[in-house]
């Protein structure tokens, strides 16, 4: 379980990061889809694809950029989840990817938005 300053900050983050992909043209289908003890922050329709989104957000730089967090442990547990909502939803036919989003924050200045589209398979 998070802690509440940990949780604020992913959940401003999670904002950011919808703001971005509203902007791009998205749709948000859900966030924060859980499955057993795993969860994807966003999940979203880009033109005819599926596009499960992992939103990283951190508030310095002491454990690296927020995106070096996604690793291939956090890979394998999102392609689970994944799978899970296809299944649950019986979805069969659809175009999916799995998306980064990395945001820092910088103190006063605009937070330092990444969006890695197809970021890993």
């Amino acid at each position: 379980m998070k802690s509440g300053f940990l949780q604020k900050t992913g959940n401003t983050g999670e904002d950011y990061a919808c703001d971005l992909i509203l902007k791009k043209g998205y749709k948000i289908i859900e966030r924060n889809y859980r499955y057993g003890h795993g969860e994807i922050d966003i999940v979203a329709e880009d033109k005819n694809a599926l596009v499960f989104i992992e939103v990283k957000t951190r508030k310095n730089l002491e454990f690296g950029l927020p995106e070096y967090a996604v690793t291939k442990k956090k890979q394998a547990q999102i392609k689970k989840i994944a799978a899970a909502y296809l299944m649950e939803r019986e979805i069969v036919d659809k175009d999916c990817r799995l998306d980064v989003i990395s945001i820092l924050f910088r103190g006063k200045e605009a937070p330092r938005i990444v969006h890695y589209e197809n970021a890993f398979n």
